[in-house]
């Protein structure tokens, strides 16, 4: 089992455990940290309503990055089904005819 990890959000002490590694957990707190001093300011307390918010702005942008992912990942599908296509039509156009039966002359 993991051991417990002291993070410090919004001003607040918390003790987590989780299966990702402290240096991680310490760089996502701090990632919140962030954004919540952005929207009270630095030397003000945070509510619990300034948490929530920035929670949900966190899955919102969550969920934008994986429908760009998404997004991207099906061009790119199309991109090489299209170049698969026309190699696929360069060979065979290409390709040399079948070699003469043998005791057939060309």
């Amino acid at each position: 089992m993991s051991q417990p990890v002291e993070l410090s959000v919004g001003g607040k002490s918390y003790r987590v455990v989780a299966s990702e590694d402290e240096a991680t957990l310490r760089r996502l707190a701090t990632a919140v940290d962030a954004r919540l001093h952005a929207l009270v300011g630095p030397s003000r307390t945070v509510p619990a309503q300034a948490l929530v918010l920035v929670a949900l702005t966190l899955a919102h942008e969550l969920e934008q990055e994986r429908a760009l992912r998404s997004r991207q990942q099906q061009r790119s599908r199309t991109a090489l089904s299209r170049v698969l296509g026309r190699i696929d039509a360069a060979l065979s156009s290409t390709a040399p005819a079948a070699p003469p039966a043998i005791g057939t002359t060309p």
